[in-house]
């Protein structure tokens, strides 16, 4: 005789949702994305400032460069900035559209019908 499961046992959720939105995170840096604030909505104030961080930095050095007594390597500096910042938003975005990204407390933003 072995050891049986009563039928009325529920599964342990192994990977719990977030209370965070997705819909709303999806907007968030869809439309505010190179700046960071859906890094905020979801719990994650460092990426958060490293996204404002480079967003400042990056148009910072633009707009110094573009004065004319300032060397052109400034200004593609800060493009460079800029394109990373927007390669980061663009990983959050896979991340979080394929069902995988934590929030700041490590529990899964699932899409509407993720198991």
């Amino acid at each position: 005789m072995g050891y049986e499961t009563p039928h009325d046992v529920t599964e342990i959720d192994a990977n719990p949702k977030s209370p965070k939105s997705y819909v709303v995170a999806a907007c968030l840096a869809g439309i505010f994305g190179i700046v960071g604030i859906h890094h905020f909505y979801v719990g994650r104030g460092r990426h958060g400032l490293f996204d404002i961080s480079l967003s400042i930095i990056g148009f910072g050095l633009i707009f110094y460069g573009a004065r004319d007594d300032v060397r052109n390597s400034i200004v593609v500096m800060g493009v460079l900035f800029l394109v990373l910042d927007y390669l980061h938003t663009i990983y959050f975005m896979y991340k979080l559209i394929v069902g995988e990204y934590r929030d700041g407390d490590g529990l899964l933003i699932k899409y509407p019908g993720q198991k």
